[in-house]
């Protein structure tokens, strides 16, 4: 009898045999990148109650905190008019005594095509509202995974997409990830970008209303008050998987909050 073999990917062992804190570039502070940043404190203290070094965060986003953004996002009436990566920088450095970085300014070459600074990172969490901004990244990502950094060697690439009731959190590999040999397991060292994969259907998806909320009613009508959050700990529980378990068979997921409806994505 011929034994099927499981698609997985094992997680690159620097992730769980690190000497030094994962460093992770978290690109975007609104609806749900607020809350990954909540996620990332907590996933720090828990690694490091278990003997591991811990995270290093450094948070992308030149905007402000508006009126519209209470109530849904991660800021209160007094922080209004304040830059919303230091406002959760220096809140999460206040509560764990970390000390991560805020970076007021889009995660973007400039116009001359250079780098942004400090924009290397072993993980970086996208987080961002428009199609072209992935694709900004995307762009970024695949010139640094051509650099020969070893200790901040870019490993892996989270994108959180969402619609008003509906969204998907996708993993992918900057380059490849060296694999096991196994008679066990289909072992897949690369995970596509979301922009190679999806990158019709984002296209497709893009929404053509980009103007800024004046209220928290009118925000609500765009989006979900629980989309945001719900996405961000499902996907923050698959970063999770790779550190605490070392492998993973599924790469991300769709996920319809109106229906309650889940739909992981395997590797294949």
């Amino acid at each position: 009898m011929r034994t099927v073999k499981t698609n997985i990917h094992f997680a690159d062992s620097g992730l769980h045999n690190a000497t030094n804190p994962i460093s992770i570039n978290l690109i975007g502070a609104g609806g749900t990148g607020s809350k990954v940043l909540t996620a990332l404190m907590e996933m720090n203290e828990s690694l490091t109650a278990l003997g591991h070094p811990g995270l290093h965060v450094r948070l992308w986003d030149d905007d402000e905190v508006s009126q519209a953004n209470i109530g849904r996002q991660r800021f209160a009436e007094s922080e209004i008019g304040l830059k919303k990566a230091v406002t959760l920088i220096n809140r999460a450095n206040r509560w764990s005594g970390t000390f991560w970085k805020a970076e007021t300014q889009r995660f973007e070459s400039n116009t001359y095509g250079s780098l942004p600074n400090n924009a290397m990172a072993n993980i970086f969490i996208s987080c961002v509202d428009s199609v072209s901004s992935r694709f900004g990244i995307a762009e970024i990502l695949h010139r640094l995974g051509k650099g020969k950094e070893i200790q901040e060697q870019p490993l892996y690439w989270m994108d959180f997409g969402n619609g008003r009731n509906s969204g998907q959190v996708i993993l992918s590999t900057i380059g490849d990830i060296e694999q096991p040999s196994s008679e066990k397991y289909n072992c897949f060292p690369n995970l596509p970008f979301v922009t190679d994969e999806f990158g019709e259907m984002l296209k497709q998806s893009e929404e053509t209303d980009d103007t800024p909320s004046c209220s928290l009613a009118e925000a609500l009508a765009k989006q979900d008050l629980y989309i945001n959050g719900s996405l961000a700990q499902m996907g923050s529980s698959l970063l999770w998987n790779l550190f605490r378990e070392g492998t993973t068979r599924y790469r991300g997921f769709f996920f319809n909050l109106k229906k309650f409806r889940l739909q992981p994505i395997p590797i294949s």
